[in-house]
């Protein structure tokens, strides 16, 4: 059998996203979630983590107030742990270059809008607000610049004419939930290429 791709995961909140990778996981992709770490000690993705018998870097502000030396502990510990592939699922810390040279081109994001739209933490709400008839999910390498980086793979979801925001998050929460653990199959299938240019190449 071949070895699984090992991959730590990022979360600051909830870990849906985090949930939705551990469940493929047991379903048999191809990949094992070596290590989670988690901006926020009461970030109830550090119970799914644990619950899921996955070792938790647990950072706090005070460890932040440092960007750059908390980026290097947790480059450091994903390295100790074999973690392959930086995976954010809600992680709402902009990495520094610290983290981003440590896995080169191997650090991905998950945005609830089809980038360059509606960058930003406020994604689904700045985009009902403005009236779009289609927004969606994106996953990209993440770089230095904010919702920025090589785009891995993006899917639309109608805004309905009924929609509030809150249903629309839900349909683009059940997006991100398929589509994450997707994405990291093909990465662990090596499917995923950055080209020169900066874009992404998709193998068959």
């Amino acid at each position: 059998m071949a070895e699984k791709l090992k991959v730590g995961v990022l979360v600051s909140g909830s870990g849906t996203n985090l949930q939705a990778i551990i469940d493929a996981q047991a379903e048999g992709l191809p990949i094992e979630v070596a290590h989670v770490v988690s901006s926020r000690p009461d970030a109830y993705g550090i119970e799914r983590a644990k619950a899921a018998g996955i070792p938790v870097l647990v950072m706090n502000k005070g460890l932040y107030a440092d960007p750059r030396a908390a980026d290097e502990m947790i480059a450091d510990t994903l390295k100790a742990s074999g973690v392959e592939y930086v995976v954010m699922a809600g992680y709402m810390r902009m990495v520094t270059g610290v983290l981003l040279d440590a896995f080169p081109n191997r650090v991905i994001n998950l945005h609830p809008a089809l980038l360059p739209s509606f960058v930003g933490a406020h994604a689904i709400q700045d985009a009902f607000d403005a009236g779009v008839k289609v927004t969606g999910v994106t996953v990209h390498f993440a770089n230095e610049e904010y919702d920025k980086g090589p785009i891995i793979a993006q899917r639309a979801v109608a805004v309905r004419e009924d929609d509030t925001v809150d249903t629309l998050e839900e349909r683009i929460h059940e997006v991100e939930h398929e589509m994450y653990p997707q994405v990291l199959g093909w990465i662990a299938d090596g499917r995923v290429e950055v080209l020169e240019d900066g874009k992404v190449r998709i193998h068959e």
